[in-house]
Formats: structure tokens, sequence, C-alpha cells
């Protein structure tokens, strides 16, 4: 379609360099086809070219000074997309991968993301080339206090509420929680992710995980399975893989493998979950010393992998779920999931299948639940978070579990319905994008132009 060809083509003039930012787009575009085709409308208001163009995009030094006592210089992000339906709303990631193109890639997706909760929350992300690992409590500390002396100005509980992501934890947002408050002298939900002494909710931890395992236990319920007694592979070891794991067990699966930036792990029996949460939580050391309790279960380091994709897609299973990062899964891992068993895959990550995997699960007609619908949890717990905060109350966990329940079936009902409206009973991807573009789109139009 030349119109989305131009689109794309547009970006790449105005914002070069930033591919994974132009995947994201072009993935949603492609989807909404039919919808365009339908109701012009929202190409005549120049819907998308509104849409894909960030309302602010914020970008800053942070100096800080490390144990030695030297200087250290990074680059802080937040990309402001749309405040459409609410405050704008996100994570922060702290990784040296992190530069602009991931961070638009990041923050486009939420806009539909949030928009398939239902709830009031806009779009947005940001983070920094920081790495975390290998730093002391003091240096992260300064790190986030120079980080928040920037971010604070742009802020604030009906304006954007950041919340953690990849290297951004409890321990992070306490501190940049902390300056937020002495920079501001106000103590307000500012961001999500808090400690449970002072303002966090319960099940916020877990959501993101949980909401991903709830995602594909829709999936299978809608067409009379369960995940009772299914085989799963999972990818990561951070809190979206380890109580992705967690809810696996609960709903009678058998996790078998997860994964970390020295390799994967695979465990036959199971991974043993206590063992994961002391390795990844406490100790926050390599999945290899897993070996050191459990010696007979396999670890494949990251050299090892294959060519073409990724050890860890590469064993026997009924359902897997990835969860660690950006395009980890190839199509060549898509076609190894399929040839061993794989019917179902629900993505804690975001955007963690390449665009030709998803082409072919998709093709094979699979139960596949893309990032932006299956990952859906967090945000939304988050978004849950911002309520308890706002009244002054504190949910148990139960409470707030079940409403997570509750919006992720809602998110499957809403993705499964416009698919089966255009057609396409099997292609939960275009019923996300187009549902959630929709929901956006049209509180656009009755905004007027902004």
């Amino acid at each position: 379609m030349s119109y989305i060809h131009d689109t794309i083509t547009g970006l790449m003039a105005s914002s070069p360099a930033q591919t994974e930012f132009y995947q994201a787009v072009e993935e949603v575009l492609e989807s909404l086809e039919p919808l365009l085709e339908q109701s012009p409308h929202y190409r005549d208001s120049r819907i998308i070219e509104r849409m894909v163009e960030p309302e602010r995009q914020i970008m800053f030094r942070i100096p800080w000074v490390d144990d030695q006592g030297q200087v250290q210089v990074n680059k802080g992000y937040r990309i402001e997309f749309s405040s459409a339906l609410g405050p704008y709303k996100g994570g922060l990631r702290f990784h040296p991968s992190v530069n602009a193109g991931i961070i638009k890639f990041l923050g486009f997706e939420q806009i539909f993301k949030n928009a398939l909760t239902g709830l009031p929350i806009g779009g947005g992300k940001g983070g920094a080339n920081f790495d975390p690992k290998g730093r002391s409590d003091q240096e992260i500390m300064r790190f986030c206090q120079s980080f928040m002396n920037e971010l604070y100005r742009h802020i604030g509980p009906n304006t954007d509420v950041p919340a953690g992501d990849i290297g951004v934890g409890a321990r992070e947002i306490g501190y940049m929680f902390g300056q937020y408050k002495r920079l501001t002298g106000r103590y307000e939900g500012v961001l999500t992710g808090k400690g449970l002494l002072w303002g966090g909710s319960l099940v916020r931890k877990e959501a993101t995980g949980y909401g991903c395992v709830y995602f594909a236990s829709n999936m299978l319920k809608a067409h009379g399975d369960s995940l009772e007694g299914k085989t799963c592979l999972v990818s990561g070891a951070g809190n979206v893989a380890i109580y992705t794991i967690e809810k696996l067990y609960q709903l009678g699966a058998r996790p078998v493998t997860c994964t970390d930036s020295s390799g994967t792990l695979y465990d036959s029996r199971g991974i043993d979950l206590e063992t994961l949460k002391l390795l990844k939580e406490h100790k926050r050391v390599s999945l290899r010393e897993y070996l050191n309790e459990f010696p007979h279960a396999e670890f494949i380091p990251v050299g090892e992998y294959p060519e073409d994709g990724h050890a860890v897609w590469r064993f026997q299973a009924d359902a897997a779920f990835p969860c660690a990062t950006q395009n980890e899964l190839t199509v060549a891992d898509a076609r190894a999931l399929l040839a061993n068993g794989c019917r179902c895959v629900s993505e804690g990550a975001n955007m963690p299948s390449t665009p030709e995997a998803v082409e072919v699960f998709i093709a094979e007609r699979i139960h596949y639940g893309p990032g932006k619908a299956a990952n859906a949890g967090g945000v939304a717990t988050s978004q849950l978070e911002m309520s308890q905060n706002a009244s002054m109350q504190r949910w148990t966990f139960e409470q707030v579990d079940q409403q997570l329940q509750a919006i992720m079936a809602d998110i499957y009902t809403r993705c499964s319905e416009t698919a089966k409206e255009f057609d396409q009973p099997h292609n939960l991807v275009l019923g996300a994008n187009i549902a959630g573009f929709r929901r956006v789109a049209d509180a656009m139009l009755e905004q007027g132009v902004v």
C-alpha cells in the first residue's frame, strides 16, 4: 500500500537510523490496511502521520560520579508519544543498548498496549544507556538522582507516570522517587513499581509475567484447551520470566528453560523456581550457578547458540513464552518451535519475534499472542497502582490479581473479536493493532487537531 510505504519513507528521512522504530511502525500499519479501506476518514484526518510522531521528545545528559571519584556521562530519554487517552504511561529502561530508536519503538508499542487495557492511560517510554550491572548501590543511587534532576520537570501524576523496565526495579524506582520528592516537595504517585512500604501495589512485580500466562490461558480456553500438563519454554531471567514461570506452575504447566546474557538453562524436570529467584533476585549471578544445585540440568553458553537462532527455542515443548528482549526469536527459531510441537506462543517481552517469525506463526495458525496484548498486564497493574495512590487505598493481592485476570481476559476478547470482524479470526496481531489504534484514533478525532 503506497500510503503506508510513503509514511515509512517519511519516517526514515525525519528519524534516521532508528531500525526498531521502523519495524514497530511497519508492523502496525500493515495490519491497519483493511481498517483504512473500510474507514478512510482516519487517513483523511492524517491520524497515522500524527500518531507516528511523538508529542514530545526529551533528551538530556546525565553526569554522575562513580565510586573512584571519576565523572561519568550517560544519555537520557523520555519520549512522550500520545496523551489522547490519559497521562503518558510507560517504563524506564537502563541498558547499554538504549538509544532514541529503541525508546521510540517501545513508546510507539506502548500507545496500543495501553489502549488495549481499556484504562485511561496514554503512551510513553524512557531510559538511559546506563548499565546497572556491576555497579554499587551508591553508584546506582547517584545515577538515578542525576537522572531525576532533569526528568522531574516533565513528569507528574496527571502528566506522565513512568514505571520500571529492563535495569529498573524497585531499587532504582526508590532512588528516583526520593529525588523527585526532594526536588518538588510533593509526595504523589508520580512513579509506579514503588516499594510496598511507600505506595507500591501488590502484584506489580508479578503482573507482566502473570498477565502473559493469563493471555495464553485465554487463547487456549477459547479453543477448548488449557495449560494443564503443557511443557513450556521461557526466555529471560528477570521479573517477567520469573513470574511467567511461577504462574505456569500454578496453572499446572512445566516450564523447562530460562536464559540470561551468559546462556540458556534447560532442566527437563522443570526449572526450580526458588533457586531461580535466589540466583537472580538476590545473588544476581549467572544461571550457570544453577548447576551447583541441580547437576542434571544443562547449560548452553551464548557462544554455542545456533548461528541461525537461539538455543532456548530448540527443545520439545507445547508452548513458548519469549520474555527477554526485542527480536530474540528468529524465523529459524519459529520453524524449530513448530517442528518440536509448539502450538502456542505468548510474548512477555516487547516485539521479541522478528517480522519473519511472526509471519510463520500467523501462517501456521497457532495460538500467537503478540506482545502489545500479551504483556499488557504490567502497565495495567501500574494503572491500578495509580488508582490506589489517588484514592489513598491499599488493595489486597487477591483484589489486584482478580482485576489483572479480568483485564487480560478483556484484552483477549477485544483482540479476538476485532480479528473476527475483519475475517481473520486466527490473526491476533491484526486484532490487537486495529483495536488499539481505533481507540486512540477516535479519541484524537474527538479532541480536534492536536
